[in-house]
């Protein structure tokens, strides 16, 4: 940059800002100020031309009101002025004054961007940087569409210099963040990748943030990068202090440009070159081994840039998976940083840990350090370091160490913070029903739960106990002595009178027989916290009553004498009063047989999958929810209507992987009483041949448990009494990946398994699909996997089906599904500011391409919910855009082989009417449509 001489110092802005300081009130300043603007606006309006240094001193005290907070309406025109000046210090008020104070709708636009394209082509160094900035500062849709195309052929030019080089890279960038439709992708990106092996660190360390940035968009457009990032790491990594001397912080060799390439390297798998992958494999063992060495100074900024790139390294060991050594070393590093005197290190080190507890390789490393982490909960002082030591205890949970690790949780939620009471009650809940040997234990935690944090006890939590209990005859007897026992406390919270109330009511008469608690005890127990209870509690008591009177005609009259009282009759609320008004007439009109029928024990819950964790999913939020707990969701085992689990007898079972055990088939559940009865065809099948029969039609619920895949990825998409199938699957751009799990839910072998994808002819053409073969046999009690890779070539109707063929005990099973692949997997959300959202809202104006549906709220209209899908269908949320804020607006793009389709939407709920108004515009009416019947299904 050219040094600013004596005449530059501009004596009259001194002056100006000196008599703006001096001033003693507001009234003051204002009348300076405007005394000033009145002196440049003469200047302007002049018949005098005025020279440069005077339009350049001008300009800048017009910047400096402007930094004050008043308007400025005149002088942009001078500013412009300053642009074709070929003085620097010139140049820079003007493209200072422009970055600031123009907008994209100016008219001066046109000039602007002809003084930008007239710097960019003189191949001065510091014009094209003072344009490159310029360009980038405003970041504009209008200045991406000028200047798009002219940035990477900089970027890649062989004779640009090394300063240009990084100003056109983080250029590129902003224009790529603002606007990714407009930066065109060609042969400037294969030359860009080189950049990484520059030999100036700067622009090396622009480029991999652009690269990083494009990859993750285009991944298969930058997987050379890789092999580039590693050899570039390997370098730096290996080097000492003094030989990157430019680079090199408080004795860390270029720690921001190794934390980006160990970021780039996440965007893609672990290499497949053998030569490539073991050079990485020896960068990330050295970084561990420089963690172990003593510091090199004792400054924080050395300790900081050490660990950022420690924590950068550890993320890369955790996002490939592969490298077993690696993962416990990882673990041991992020256990010694647990109880480091920096509370950011433990909290970085909790966080990771939790990753690294759903690796297989790890797991079992993590859990040596629980009572590290025990410790870490009971004495921390921040409540987001004991939140993250929550989490971790709750990841590396199983079954050799729940008990323990459940007990610790409920010591510690009678102090806990109340911010996060509700989230460890509901992780309580999970794990005592998911690692419940002995239910009994399970009963109790959950009554202990009730006891200690009743408030924070959500209604899922008690529905679930009563669940499992009504679902479990081996637990019923314990479970009503248990709350009968607990409902004796002089207070007890009404979530205790719920359950009590409920199981009492089902298995009051399996504890009859004692006299301590005889069909009037219960009933006088449960009578005397009546009066205290809201009115859902009292109705649930109510038809306890009615349940006595078939259980136990021996308090039929006092029952009957309850029902009558004026109190209930006369109850001011109108669900108590028909209640008690029904109920006595049954118990008056009806005979035993017909009150033993219609009172009749509840019948076992035939749902199976845990609502608690939905819940614990919606508290955390669609974007904070974590992969490892999507992992233990799918893998969870569901006691209610299921086999006993077998208690762990090896530390392989105990540690399953998010791979190994992902429905939680891990105890294998004893054989069906009787297999379902074959068809007529399929008996034929069985009979004649072992070949696979006509595809199946769709099972029961298929439809519905497809729509509930149109926003989340993972989850149960199928199960019947044989057979469960569960999915997880990512997507990116126009790729994505399918596993598919298969479970075997007997103890008998499925033989001649053969699942099989089914594409209608129009789909074939615009969705690729590959599999890959999966094991014929299926052993009991077992799972396997089968990964399908996707691309969307273009955009798409219709969903693939999957038809699953297997003999099972001699008998054939056909079994088909839709599978979850809709259009809106392949968006990618884009961020967009309000007045760029409603110019592109105009733009897409066309009738075609905009789509509407009003219709009825098939849910309850809660604002979090709705917030929650949008999301997930795959959009960006955009705040504070829409003029209504009860509206919720999305900006995101469709992503084919073949082109890319900008999506805009826009929700209009009315409460009142309990309706939604869905708008959608697209540049494809098609999409507009698809789109539209997708996302209407949601709400």
């Amino acid at each position: 940059m050219p040094a600013v001489s004596k005449g530059d110092g501009m004596r009259g802005l001194a002056v100006f800002i000196s008599d703006i300081r001096n001033c003693k009130s507001k009234e003051a300043e204002i009348k300076r100020i405007n005394k000033e603007l009145a002196n440049i606006r003469s200047k302007f309006k002049g018949d005098k031309a005025l020279d440069g240094y005077s339009k350049k001193k001008y300009v800048c005290k017009l910047l400096f009101i402007f930094l004050l907070g008043h308007d400025i309406d005149f002088g942009h025109m001078e500013a412009v002025n300053l642009l074709s000046s070929n003085r620097y210090t010139e140049k820079q008020i003007g493209y200072l004054f422009i970055s600031v104070l123009v907008n994209s709708n100016s008219e001066l636009i046109r000039l602007i961007n002809n003084a930008i394209k007239n710097d960019l082509a003189s191949r001065n160094p510091t014009f094209m940087g003072l344009a490159l900035h310029c360009i980038a500062n405003v970041g504009s849709r209008e200045m991406a569409e000028a200047f798009a195309g002219e940035i990477p052929k900089i970027l890649v030019a062989g004779d640009t210099m090394d300063s240009v080089k990084q100003s056109a890279a983080l250029c590129l960038l902003r224009l790529y963040r603002t606007s990714p439709d407009l930066v065109p992708m060609g042969d400037w990106t294969s030359r860009v990748v080189h950049l990484l092996n520059d030999q100036h660190l700067g622009v090396v360390t622009a480029a991999t943030s652009l690269i990083t940035t494009l990859a993750q968009k285009n991944p298969e457009e930058f997987k050379t990068s890789v092999s580039l990032a590693v050899s570039r790491l390997s370098r730096i990594v290996t080097s000492a202090s003094t030989d990157l001397q430019d680079y090199t912080y408080y004795f860390v060799p270029a720690p921001w440009l190794s934390v980006k390439l160990l970021r780039l390297l996440q965007c893609y798998p672990p290499p497949e070159d053998p030569a490539v992958r073991g050079r990485l494999t020896e960068c990330l063992e050295t970084i561990l081994n420089k963690a172990q060495e003593p510091p090199k100074s004792k400054k924080v900024q050395h300790s900081n840039a050490k660990n950022a790139v420690l924590f950068e390294a550890i993320s890369l060991i955790i996002h490939h998976d592969s490298e077993p050594n690696l993962l416990v070393r990882a673990c041991n590093q992020l256990g010694q940083f647990l109880q480091h005197r920096e509370t950011n290190l433990r909290y970085l080190a909790l966080e990771s840990m939790c990753t690294l507890a759903s690796s297989e390789f790890s797991h079992e490393a993590v859990k040596t350090h629980i009572e590290t982490v025990i410790n870490a909960l009971k004495t921390e002082r921040d409540v987001s370091v004991r939140q993250r030591a929550v989490d971790l205890l709750y990841a590396m949970c199983d079954r050799s160490n729940a008990q323990q690790i459940v007990a610790e949780m409920l010591s510690y939620l009678e102090t806990a913070d109340y911010s996060i009471r509700e989230e460890i009650v509901l992780k309580v809940a999970i794990l005592a029903e998911k690692y419940a040997v002995d239910y009994t234990w399970y009963v109790d935690t959950i009554l202990n739960l009730i006891r200690i944090a009743g408030d924070y006890v959500s209604e899922e939590v008690w529905y679930r106990v009563i669940q499992i209990v009504i679902n479990r005859d081996d637990v019923q007897g314990y479970a009503a002595k248990t709350v009968f026992e607990a409902l004796q406390a002089p207070a007890c919270h009404e979530n205790l009178v719920k359950v009590g109330g409920y199981i009492l009511g089902e298995f009051g008469n399996l504890i009859a027989g004692d006299p301590r608690s005889s069909p009037l005890i219960q009933f006088d127990l449960l009578h005397s916290k009546f009066h205290l209870c809201s009115v859902p509690t009292r109705a649930l008591l109510l038809s306890t009553y009615i349940k006595f009177v078939n259980l136990f005609p021996e308090v039929k009259t006092t029952i009957q004498d309850v029902l009558r009282s004026d109190s209930q009759l006369k109850n001011a609320d109108v669900e108590l009063q028909q209640r008690a008004v029904e109920y006595l007439r049954l118990s008056t009109v009806a005979s035993t047989d017909i009150l033993a029928t219609v009172l009749e024990e509840m019948p076992p819950f035939p749902e199976r999958e845990s609502s608690i964790l939905a819940k614990l999913k919606k508290k955390k939020g669609p974007s904070t929810v974590t992969d490892l707990e999507e992992t233990k969701r799918e893998r969870s085992v569901d006691v209610n209507g299921g086999p006993e689990p077998a208690p762990a007898s090896t530390s392989a079972a105990s540690t399953p992987s998010p791979s190994a055990d992902l429905l939680g088939l891990g105890a294998v559940p004893p054989a069906p009483a009787a297999p379902p009865t074959p068809s007529s065809g399929g008996l034929l099948v069985d009979v004649f041949s072992d070949s696979a029969s006509s595809v199946a039609p769709l099972a029961p619920g298929s439809e519905d448990n497809f729509a509930r895949f149109v926003c989340k990825n993972n989850g149960v998409l199928f199960e019947n009494q044989l057979l469960q199938i569960g999915l997880k699957s990512e997507f990116r751009q126009n790729l994505g990946r399918m596993f598919i799990f298969y479970g075997n839910k007997t103890s008998t072998q499925f033989l001649n398994f053969t699942p099989t994808l089914i594409c209608a002819d129009d789909l074939q053409a615009n969705l690729n699909l590959q599999t890959k073969p999966v094991d014929p046999t299926v052993d009991g009690g077992a799972q396997v996997q089968q990964v399908v890779n996707i691309e969307c070539v273009s955009d798409f109707t219709e969903a693939p089906v999957l038809n699953i063929q297997f003999r099972y005990g001699g008998t054939f099973q056909n079994v088909s599904v839709k599978l979850p692949i809709t259009l809106n997997k392949f968006f990618q959300p884009t961020e967009m500011a309000s007045q760029d959202f409603f110019q592109r809202w105009k733009q897409l104006s066309n009738p075609q391409q905009e789509v509407q549906n009003i219709f009825k709220a098939k849910h309850p209209m809660d604002t979090e919910i709705t917030k929650a899908k949008i999301i997930g269908f795959g959009s960006a949320l955009l705040e504070d855009v829409d003029p209504n804020p009860a509206n919720f607006v999305g900006a995101g793009i469709i992503h084919t082989r073949t082109t890319q389709i900008g999506c805009l939407l826009r929700l209009e709920p009315n409460l009142q009417a309990q309706m939604y108004r869905l708008t959608l515009r697209t540049s494809k009416d098609t999409v507009s449509q698809r789109l539209c019947e997708l996302l209407s299904e949601q709400f």
